[in-house]
């Protein structure tokens, strides 16, 4: 559906096209301190009542002294509406079914599913098999 949003639960996953980003990111929550490099690099950030989290790339937060796990992004390219539903739930089974951890991040063009960097390539293939088994 070239320029338009998918919806359907059985089209978003025919059509989501995983893609694997090569930068690795972590996450991390903003202090004072921390806030003008870690914002200015985030690639995302949710403020929550305990504070801000922003998604950084792993050099990043090695440069403010961060610990914390590593995590490669998977961008689903199927352009899925806000308000179609499954796509979320069935990659998160998927991975979850192979011991792989998923912190999904839903934004208005892409869903992104970050997985532990360790499990990215293999993730990404279970993900690509998904995608298959709908086409």
């Amino acid at each position: 559906m070239a320029g338009g949003t998918v919806s359907g639960r059985e089209d978003m996953l025919a059509q989501m096209a995983p893609r694997l980003d090569p930068v690795r990111y972590c996450f991390m929550v903003v202090t004072p301190s921390t806030a003008p490099l870690a914002l200015g690099a985030a690639i995302g950030t949710f403020r929550e009542d305990e504070g801000v989290t922003a998604i950084v790339p792993e050099d990043v937060a090695d440069e403010l002294g961060e610990e914390g796990p590593a995590f490669a992004r998977i961008t689903l390219m199927v352009h899925s509406s806000l308000e179609g539903f499954g796509l979320t739930a069935a990659v998160a089974s998927t991975l979850a079914e192979h011991g792989i951890a998923c912190n999904m991040i839903a934004a208005y063009h892409h869903d992104h599913a970050f997985v532990p960097a360790a499990e990215a390539e293999r993730a990404l293939a279970l993900l690509s098999d998904l995608s298959a088994s709908y086409r």
